[in-house]
């Protein structure tokens, strides 16, 4: 493994990705690289390498995909990392093998959010939730919270557009006892030439998009440049679906968003109605981007998977919470037991 992008380059130490300072952090020797830093000493680092060397290197910066036999999920992680379960349904993942380059993201928004901070948190939200199981927030369950980046799409385009459009312009005036309507009508015509960005698509289609959906949305301003060292002490989701299972949604969106454009900027008429719209898109980019959640799930006894989900970047919350329903029923019981009574002792009830 390269010195420079997991192992502390002092004393050759676990090198961990820090939320809250935005460094990395060495667990032995307490030192701290930024990321320029470590870029500097992976060029220092080159200098005399052999090819081969090198290219061992590169392949270990790729990261590791680790699928569960269980529900499906395939993690992305480092080699630093102890993936030994999934964090979806917390059973044991195997070892599928190495990270291709197709599947290296462009962007990533590191977390803002640690572990402590995460967990503390949830059991702040926990307190508030009087029905929830104590089993989802034990110490065991709460050990098993992750920070997960999910993997999205996020595309950017040139559109030059061009709307013919019928208008009419009413007036309605009187004279004497006669009424009258008068109609104008218009072809106008509107030209425009529009730059649209982070359009951003959930790159799952599995079960498990959902813990990412509810969380949005997220400050896309933050997005770095992405370096598998972001990935130390966390995990990736694997996208499991292409940019061109959102091409043709993704140019709706464009083409309604244009018109919707173009049209407002016809103003001074009583009625406009779109009767032709063209467009041409001579540039645009798709990127592959990792975006930070914290998760926790629980297999409740009527076998559904509940889950807790916050924004590792925001702290937005969503969640699909368990209910105890032994909770509820002391609950009523110690309301309705004592109303009661005081109904019977107060002549409510005489038969």
């Amino acid at each position: 493994m390269s010195v420079v992008s997991y192992k502390c380059p002092n004393c050759g130490g676990d090198l961990r990705f820090d939320p809250k300072s935005q460094k990395y952090k060495c667990e032995y020797c307490l030192s701290e690289f930024t990321e320029e830093v470590l870029g500097e000493q992976e060029e220092k680092g080159s200098d005399g390498h052999s090819r081969q060397q090198e290219q061992a290197e590169q392949e270990s910066r790729d990261g590791l995909i680790y699928s569960c036999p269980s529900c499906g999920a395939q993690i992305i992680t480092d080699e630093t990392t102890a993936a030994t379960f999934c964090y979806y349904c917390h059973n044991p993942v195997v070892l599928e093998g190495k990270l291709s380059g197709d599947y290296k993201p462009d962007h990533i928004i590191p977390f803002k959010v640690d572990k402590k901070e995460a967990v503390n948190h949830f059991l702040g939200y926990m307190k508030k939730k009087k029905f929830v199981p104590r089993a989802f927030f034990s110490k065991d369950q709460i050990e098993k919270i992750s920070g997960v980046y999910f993997p999205f799409w996020m595309f950017e385009c040139d559109v030059m557009g061009h709307m013919d459009a019928a208008a009419t312009n009413v007036r309605i005036y009187r004279i004497g006892d006669t009424e009258f309507t008068e109609t104008r009508f218009y072809n106008v015509q509107r030209e425009g030439n529009l730059h649209f960005e982070e359009l951003t698509k959930n790159a799952l289609k599995k079960a498990n998009r959902k813990l990412v959906e509810g969380v949005q949305p997220f400050m896309l301003n933050d997005l770095q440049k992405f370096s598998m060292g972001y990935l130390s002490g966390f995990q990736a989701e694997k996208r499991d679906m292409e940019k061109r299972d959102f091409e043709d949604e993704v140019r709706k969106e464009i083409s309604d968003y244009a018109k919707n454009i173009l049209k407002d900027s016809i103003t001074g008429y009583t009625t406009v109605k779109s009767s032709k719209l063209a467009l041409d898109t001579p540039s645009e980019h798709w990127k592959y981007i990792l975006l930070p959640v914290w998760v926790l799930t629980y297999k409740g006894k009527d076998d559904k998977m509940y889950y807790y989900a916050m924004n590792g970047q925001t702290k937005n919350i969503c969640g699909e919470l368990p209910i105890d329903y032994k909770k509820v029923a002391l609950m009523f019981a110690a309301i309705a037991i004592p109303v009661f009574l005081l109904l019977l002792l107060g002549g409510y009830f005489i038969w």
